[in-house]
C-alpha cells in the first residue's frame, strides 16, 4: 500500500479504505538506460526551453484559477485550491497533498505572484489545521470542501472552506476524513518552505505541529520500522507502512531539522530512511511499495512514486537505478489510434504509468475499460523532475526535457473545455491526471480531468525544483 492521494473511481459509491485515507522521440527517451549516478550534480544542466517556460507560466495560471474558484463562498476568508476539474466528479474537493504541491511549485517560480499564491494556500492549510471540528492535535484531514455544490443525493453543500460556526469544512460527503502520514509530511514540507521564504514563524509552527502528530501517532513497531500509514476517520490506526510515506518523512524531517537547528528531527528522518533500505530490491533496482502489516514486505504491484521520490529525497547513488527502472519498466505511450484510448484524433503522448499492474489491467471504472497504455501525467512530471535533479550531464537533461515536452502536448490538446465551479478553465493551462482512464493497481483509477497535482509537478520540473530538499539538508 503506497498511495496517499485519492483520485475518483465512481464518485457516487462510497470510497474504499485506500481511497479514503507527443511523439516517438519522447518514447525513445524513456527507453534509454544509464549507469547509476553517484549523487546530484553540483549544477545540473537546465531543462527549461523558452517553450517550456511559457507552458510553465500557463500552469501557474491554472493553479491560480483553481485557488480563486469560489469568491462568493470564501470572500477574504481562507481558501484551498479545488484539486480536479468539475469533470472528475469530486466537486470542490481539495486534497491537502495537492495544496502542498501547489505551494512548492508556486514558490519555485521565484516570483511575487507565486509567493502570494503560496501564502494564500499555506494560510488555508493553517486554518484547516487550527479549526478542525473534532481534533486539536495538529492533524490535517485528507481533503476539504472549498466551494458550494449539490451532492449526488440532492443535498446541497453551500459553503466554502470556513463553515458558519468557524470550523473547517471537512470532506465528509466522500469520506475523506482520515489522516495519512504522507498527507501530513507534504504540507509539512510546504510550510517549512513558506517559513524560509517569508520568515513568518506561524508557518514553521504549523509544520512542527504536523511533525509531532506523525511521531506521536504513526510509529511502526513492526520489524520494518519507519512510520505507519496513519489513522481512519474514527482515529483508528492503520497498520500499513508505505514506502512513499517514509520517503516523504525523510524529506520533511530533514528540512525541519535545517529550519529549527534541532537535530532530533534528523533521528526521525533516520528512522524513515532505515525503512527504505529494508524495502529496496537490489537485484531489480527498485523499491517495493511497502508493507500491509509493518513486518512483511508487499512485493506487488510496483508503483512509480517511490522510485522517483527516493532520488529527490535521498540523492544516494546506490538508489539512482530506480529512476532508470521506472523509465523503462513503467513506460507507456497512449495513441488515439488504439481502441481503448480517449485521446483526441491524431494525438499521441508518451510517459509513464502508475504501477506495474497498470500495464496489464482490464478493469472498468465508470463504465470505461482502462487503457493499459494510459499515461499518468503526474507521475511523468515526477520522473522528469527527478531526472532533472539527478543531473547526469546532458543525458538526464534530455530525458527530463523529453518528458516535460510530452506533458505540454497534453496541456495543449487533452482535457480542453473543462470547468471549475461551472466556470471555464483557461485554455492550454492545466494538465490532466491521465491521458486515458488508467487503473493504478491499488483499487482506484485516474481520469482525463485537469489536476492541480499533475500541473504542479510539471511546473516544478520546468523550474528545476526539488521539493524534498529545497532549503533543507543536501
Amino acid at each position: 500500500m503506497d498511495e496517499h492521494r485519492t483520485p475518483t473511481h465512481d464518485p457516487r459509491r462510497a470510497p474504499s479504505r485506500r481511497a479514503v485515507l507527443a511523439g516517438a522521440a519522447g518514447a525513445a527517451a524513456l527507453a534509454l538506460a544509464v549507469a547509476p549516478a553517484t549523487g546530484a550534480a553540483a549544477a545540473p544542466p537546465s531543462v527549461a526551453t523558452p517553450s517550456l517556460r511559457r507552458a510553465g507560466a500557463r500552469a501557474l495560471d491554472f493553479l491560480q484559477v483553481m485557488t480563486d474558484a469560489y469568491p462568493a463562498a470564501n470572500g477574504d476568508g481562507p481558501v484551498l485550491a479545488q484539486s480536479y476539474s468539475d469533470q472528475n466528479g469530486l466537486f470542490s474537493t481539495a486534497f491537502v497533498y495537492d495544496e502542498a504541491l501547489s505551494i512548492c511549485a508556486a514558490l519555485a517560480t521565484g516570483t511575487a505572484r507565486g509567493e502570494a499564491l503560496a501564502r494564500r494556500l499555506g494560510d488555508g492549510l493553517l486554518f484547516a489545521q487550527g479549526n478542525d471540528p473534532t481534533y486539536d492535535d495538529g492533524r490535517l484531514r485528507q481533503a476539504y470542501n472549498v466551494g458550494p455544490y449539490v451532492f449526488y443525493d440532492g443535498v446541497p453543500q453551500p459553503y466554502g472552506l470556513r463553515l458558519p460556526d468557524g470550523t473547517a469544512n471537512i470532506g465528509s460527503q466522500f469520506g475523506f476524513l482520515g489522516t495519512a502520514v504522507g498527507d501530513m509530511a507534504w504540507p509539512g514540507m510546504a510550510l517549512v518552505q513558506l517559513h524560509e521564504r517569508t520568515g513568518e514563524q506561524r508557518y514553521l509552527d504549523g509544520a512542527l505541529a504536523i511533525a509531532r502528530w506523525i511521531t506521536t501517532n504513526a510509529r511502526n513497531d513492526g520489524a520494518l520500522g519507519g512510520f505507519s500509514f496513519g489513522v481512519t476517520a474514527g482515529d483508528e490506526r492503520i497498520p500499513n507502512v508505505s514506502t512513499e510515506h517514509n520517503v516523504d518523512c525523510v524529506g520533511f524531517f530533514r528540512q525541519l531539522a535545517a529550519a529549527t537547528r534541532d537535530r532530533s528531527w534528523l533521528e526521525e528522518a533516520a528512522r524513515a530512511r532505515a525503512f527504505l533500505g529494508r524495502v529496496w530490491e537490489p537485484g531489480g533496482g527498485y523499491f517495493y511499495t511497502g508493507s500491509d502489516d509493518g513486518t512483511t514486505v508487499n512485493t506487488d504491484p510496483l508503483p512509480l512514486d517511490p522510485q522517483a521520490w527516493s532520488w529527490l529525497a535521498l540523492r544516494e547513488g546506490r538508489y539512482a537505478r530506480a529512476l532508470d527502472w521506472a523509465g523503462q519498466a513503467l513506460a507507456a505511450t497512449d495513441d488515439a489510434a488504439q481502441p481503448l484510448s480517449q485521446l483526441p484524433d491524431g494525438v499521441r503522448v508518451s510517459g509513464v504509468t502508475f504501477s506495474s499492474a497498470s500495464l496489464t489491467s482490464t478493469a472498468v471504472y465508470n463504465g470505461l475499460t482502462v487503457d493499459p497504455q494510459g499515461v499518468w501525467l503526474e507521475g511523468t512530471g515526477q520522473l522528469a523532475t527527478a531526472y532533472a535533479d539527478r543531473g547526469r550531464g546532458q543525458a538526464d537533461a534530455r530525458r527530463a526535457r523529453g518528458l516535460l515536452g510530452q506533458i505540454t502536448v497534453a496541456q495543449d490538446l487533452v482535457g480542453q473545455d473543462q470547468t471549475v465551479g461551472g466556470a471555464p478553465l483557461p485554455a492550454d493551462s492545466g494538465v490532466v491526471a491521465a491521458t486515458s482512464v488508467l487503473d493504478t493497481g491499488f483499487g482506484f483509477a485516474y481520469f482525463q480531468s485537469q489536476h492541480v497535482g499533475a500541473t504542479a509537478w510539471f511546473l516544478m520540473g520546468v523550474e528545476g525544483a526539488n521539493p524534498f530538499v529545497r532549503g533543507g539538508l543536501r
